[in-house]
């Protein structure tokens, strides 16, 4: 049996939306097959994703972040696969938290897959900065193979960043080349992404400054995506002969902008606006037949 009601809320990170289910008992039951159909743009409540907010400590998977991290952001992308780590969502999950005084504005942390992260925000309704953890550049030389477009089918050099989700990094003379985004684009060496890849193209506007579109697994092309805009900001000063200094850099995205920094110990800060928009319940009907 369920309860009488499923409350949910609905925020978006420059674009990048998600539903969240507050579960501060640590029982509620979420299926991939509920979390598609909640993500589901005509049938459901529409969104990149699926944020469950539950305790740390209730969660066998993250338990011992609970220390220091008490609430866990179980994360599931569109389809309903899980994800290590969501820049935006991770945002949103911090401003739900400061909306519903579970937490106080300043610097605490939240658990993820990815490991528990640091997060700082001075105020209600302010931007929120998020420790993304430290970028991991792959060793093998990666291509990406747009799907359709100018350049359907040719070979890009890129860039493979784990963030830790998994990222391909391209770049283009202009967002179009990218083409419509409705396919994934094809990335090898297959063996360097064996639960698949984000792909992020990126159009250079200055030396701090950036622009990008992206295709995410199991989600399709985002308004914003926070990780592969760290991605994106690390293989760019990468590829310019930088590294990890401090270096602050712009990311504009269809949906916004993030700013992003790679700090001179590795680690990957990003910054941006969080947004939400609603709250409400899910009929239990509804839910029993999607569950």
């Amino acid at each position: 049996m369920t309860r009488s009601a499923i409350p949910f809320r609905k925020g978006h990170g420059t674009g990048n939306d998600f539903v969240l289910l507050p579960d501060p008992d640590g029982r509620l039951s979420v299926t991939p097959a509920a979390v598609a159909a909640l993500c589901d743009r005509r049938r459901g409540l529409g969104a990149d994703g699926v944020l469950v907010v539950t305790p740390t400590a209730a969660h066998p998977e993250v338990a011992e972040q609970a220390q220091r991290a008490a609430w866990f952001m179980d994360y599931r992308n569109a389809d309903g696969s899980v994800a290590e780590m969501c820049g935006n969502g991770a945002r949103v999950f911090v401003a739900h938290l400061l909306d519903e005084g579970l937490v106080e504005p300043g610097s605490f942390h939240i658990g993820t897959r990815g490991g528990a992260r640091a997060v700082h925000v001075e105020r209600r309704g302010g931007s929120v900065q998020v420790d993304m953890g430290p970028a991991a550049l792959l060793a093998d030389p990666v291509t990406v193979h747009p799907a359709d477009g100018p350049a359907a089918g040719v070979a890009r050099d890129a860039l493979g960043v784990l963030m830790p989700n998994p990222h391909a990094v391209t770049w283009v003379a202009d967002l179009t080349e990218a083409g419509h985004l409705l396919e994934s684009p094809a990335v090898a060496p297959a063996h360097a992404y064996p639960n698949g890849a984000n792909v992020e193209f990126v159009e250079v506007l200055g030396p701090d400054h950036l622009r990008m579109r992206v295709f995410e697994r199991g989600v399709g092309e985002t308004l914003s995506c926070g990780t592969g805009a760290c991605a994106a900001a690390v293989a760019t000063i990468r590829r310019s002969g930088g590294g990890p200094d401090g270096q602050r850099m712009r990311v504009d995205v269809p949906g916004g902008t993030v700013e992003v920094t790679w700090r001179a110990d590795g680690h990957v800060e990003l910054s941006g606006p969080a947004v939400l928009v609603a709250r409400g319940t899910i009929d239990p009907d509804w839910w029993e037949l999607h569950a």
